[in-house]
């Protein structure tokens, strides 16, 4: 389904219109950031880039491999230059950036544009810091009592479990994490994938949270299947991590059926720390009260604004997030995917081939993401990064899946197969 999205001439044409009603010196930087920063989309569009050229458009150090995007994302310099301008744009008339209303009318346009990104609509939209901030935002505001239960597996990421678990004790419900075994991620299928969670339902059973894709190796769970799953065993809302998704592979929240979905745009997305969105269906969020307030409450009541009513907030950031995604957009989200998939596809030859690692990932591109799990043998993970960073400037994420050592690998559109080559050839040297 297509959702409304704004474009950069919306934003030229919005930033030259402020121009014009007086604010032309003001606005000069920002207008020439956004200028640039349109030039390069429009260099993008089509798919017509390489790896190696595009790491150039990024700030990232020279002696630097990053093959840690799951953890937080680079930010492409146009979009800094953008997000800087802002910065000094906003310090220039404080009191008309923050509270005059000259960007509010963008500030919807962001709403907008995240919502094409996640495949919703813009009424569906809180916008929020991070995907931590979406799941305490619905896990206190939701109403539930000593008859209820929340369930997670052990894929679940923090962000998105502790804040029950805090809750719980208090509201008197229950919270119940069950365990998957990560080693046995290669074999699963997506019936698989839907049986393990579903049988894990029971009667008492309100909320079922899962990640869209998992931080830890990188299953992608099959929503619309599950959710219909869930559904007919009674539960009343399921709740998507979607921080590894949004971004990275096509995401459709509404067509997906679930009740909320909540995501961090610093990682695949490419924009500035400190932003998130938060979907939630009608109902839910009609059920959901909300975690501050101050004097937006009658205003905003009954919609996605109303929880996001903090008062003052980071404008310049937030108007970066457009551009963020402007970029995404060019770069095309069918010729991501085709990269991700090449990168995933080679890193997993060259491990299969090695007597020293093995492949702890699904193997199905549709049930994985650029998200993958590489076993160690010899020696702990943990040392083995270190080592890695040390040696050759290699930023990995090191994890102990119950005692099998790994590494999680997850590359970007800067990335390129002669990285995947390094890392590999850097890993078996230290085995």
């Amino acid at each position: 389904m297509k959702h409304p999205t704004s474009s950069p001439t919306d934003r030229r044409a919005f930033l030259r219109a402020l121009a014009g009603a007086g604010g032309a010196a003001a606005l000069a930087p920002a207008l020439g950031r956004y200028e640039a920063l349109a030039h390069e989309i429009a260099s993008l569009q089509g798919g017509a880039w390489s790896a190696p050229a595009l790491r150039e458009r990024y700030l990232l150090a020279a002696d630097v491999s990053y093959l840690n995007h799951a953890s937080i994302g680079t930010v492409p310099k146009a979009v800094h230059e953008a997000h800087v301008a802002y910065l000094r744009l906003c310090e220039s008339n404080p009191w008309l950036y923050m509270w005059g209303g000259a960007w509010e009318e963008p500030r919807e346009r962001v709403r907008a544009a995240v919502a094409g990104v996640l495949g919703t609509s813009p009424d569906r939209v809180t916008l929020t810091h991070n995907t931590t901030e979406g799941f305490s935002m619905v896990a206190a505001g939701l109403d539930l009592g000593p008859r209820d239960e929340v369930l997670f597996s052990s894929f679940n990421h923090p962000g998105a479990s502790v804040c029950w678990e805090h809750h719980a004790a208090r509201r008197g419900y229950r919270v119940r994490r069950f365990a998957l075994a990560a080693t046995d991620a290669p074999g699963w299928s997506a019936d698989d994938l839907v049986r393990l969670h579903v049988e894990q339902i029971r009667p008492e059973t309100r909320v079922l949270v899962v990640p869209h894709v998992d931080n830890i190796v990188g299953v992608r769970l099959p929503l619309e299947r599950l959710v219909r799953a869930a559904r007919d065993a009674g539960v009343a809302w399921v709740l998507v991590d979607g921080a590894q998704s949004a971004g990275m592979i096509p995401v459709d929240v509404d067509l997906s059926g679930v009740d909320g979905f909540s995501t961090s745009p610093h990682k695949w997305l490419q924009a500035p720390k400190g932003l998130g969105a938060l979907v939630l269906t009608p109902d839910l969020r009609a059920r959901v009260h909300p975690t501050w307030v101050t004097w937006g409450q009658e205003r905003w009541a009954g919609t996605a604004r109303a929880l996001e009513d903090y008062g003052t907030r980071n404008l310049p950031e937030l108007m970066a997030l457009e551009d963020a995604i402007a970029f995404q957009r060019a770069l095309g989200v069918d010729a991501k995917e085709r990269h991700y998939r090449a990168l995933r596809d080679h890193l997993r030859a060259r491990v299969e081939a090695s007597p020293a690692l093995a492949w702890g990932s699904p193997t199905s591109w549709d049930l994985g993401a650029s998200l993958c799990s590489i076993r160690v043998r010899g020696r702990p993970a943990a040392d083995v990064s270190a080592e890695l960073y040390e040696r050759f400037g290699t930023v990995v994420r090191p994890f102990d899946l119950g005692g099998v050592q790994a590494l999680r690998v997850s590359p970007n559109v800067m990335n390129d197969r002669a990285e995947i080559d390094r890392f590999v050839e850097h890993v078996e040297a230290l085995l």
